[in-house]
């Protein structure tokens, strides 16, 4: 009695490693910033309930949200977005979902990285597409020449994730213009997730966007704000494209009969992230980057490993000791909680996802016994 469609979804590797925790184990495997809200984001969320904003919201979100945003996509990237291209979600996964959901048919193929968020592959199957994973170089960039190779009669669109998960890279200007340059030739439109793009550190975010008008945006509050429970993301097109296909229509048909409208004070609470200090996300970013320089320093003994230039994950090469998988169940005998990197995809084989999305004193013990475990604390 159960549909295909959900027989053909594996359930997250991720969120199994989460269910698996406990208070005697340290979990690296979950992506959600440890740190608290910022007070005024809260604050705002309070008053927004004080004063019985407790109702439904247009579909597409609080015009005050939506214009904040195209402020915010202008100061930030030099785009112009108009608030009536941006649709308030439930979080950017509702995002990538709405995305997906309103340009891929059965049989269509959608190109994909190899390793990529495990989200993107169940999504186009949701779909009933068909993912076309493209593997990444050893150092996590992108050959575009075998995007192209990749690229057939049924492509639909290509989907992009940067800074990445599981790799923590940031794509460069070339990579992402090379993308673009494919969109416009072929005509395939580029779905961009970009929720990380406030957690770099020492390169420059560029978004497809720039470079072509065949592209969704997809982002969010969840990792920049630490607001993952609040479930509140966006996407944004450009004005080029909605007048082609009135893209935003057909997204919003799919948003008002599966979630109707995100929550109405966690809006508010968005509207003043970011309308508020923003020195938060600094504060946020700087500590990732310690924690980071930590993990690189403690681990680079052990494992082939790129430094992270963005988001809060590395991505060790695991084949000296074996799979990842097998790796992963080493740690978890020892107290560790990872994710195997083939979760992420078959290039994902002999890699680890650790989050440092953690406290400093865990991670520093976290290494110690990652240490000890591979290299008898050496």
């Amino acid at each position: 009695m159960i549909s295909k469609r959900c027989l053909n979804m594996a359930s997250s590797d991720i969120r199994k490693i989460f269910d698996t925790s406990s208070n005697n184990t340290i979990n690296l495997g979950i992506g959600e910033p440890d740190f608290t809200t910022p007070k005024h984001i809260i604050e705002a969320a309070k008053r927004a309930l004080d004063e019985g904003k407790t109702h439904y919201t247009p579909n597409n979100g609080i015009y005050e949200l939506r214009e904040e945003i195209s402020k915010k996509l202008k100061m930030d990237y030099n785009l112009d977005i108009h608030p009536e291209n941006i649709i308030i979600t439930c979080g950017a996964s509702e995002g990538l979902m709405l995305s997906l959901m309103s340009v891929v048919d059965r049989g269509d193929e959608v190109i994909i990285t190899d390793p990529a968020f495990l989200s993107y592959r169940n999504l186009i199957q949701l779909c009933e597409g068909r993912p076309v994973p493209v593997k990444l170089e050893e150092d996590f960039s992108l050959d575009i020449e075998k995007v192209k190779e990749s690229i057939t009669d049924r492509t639909k669109c290509i989907v992009i994730n940067t800074p990445g998960n599981p790799t923590g890279k940031v794509m460069s200007k070339e990579e992402i213009k090379g993308i673009s340059d494919i969109a416009e030739d072929y005509n395939l439109i580029v779905i961009s997730d970009e929720v990380y793009d406030k957690i770099i550190y020492h390169k420059k975010h560029h978004s497809p966007m720039e470079y072509t008008d065949n592209c969704i945006v997809v982002n969010g509050f969840s990792k920049t704000y630490a607001m993952t429970g609040w479930r509140i993301g966006y996407l944004y097109v450009s004005e080029n494209l909605n007048s082609r296909l009135n893209i935003v229509d057909h997204m919003i048909k799919i948003h008002q009969y599966s979630f109707a409208c995100a929550t109405s004070f966690a809006q508010y609470g968005a509207l003043a992230a970011l309308r508020g200090d923003q020195s938060c996300i600094y504060e946020m970013v700087r500590e990732f980057r310690r924690r980071r320089d930590l993990v690189v320093k403690g681990l680079k003994d052990v494992f082939k490993l790129h430094p992270p230039e963005g988001a809060f994950y590395i991505f060790p090469n695991t084949e000296e000791y074996g799979t990842g998988e097998e790796v992963v169940k080493r740690l978890m005998e020892n107290g560790i909680l990872v994710v195997p990197g083939v979760a992420f995809g078959k290039g994902g084989l002999y890699h680890i996802r650790l989050s440092y999305a953690t406290k400093y004193e865990l991670l520093e013990k976290a290494v110690e016994i990652i240490k000890e475990t591979f290299l008898g604390g050496m």
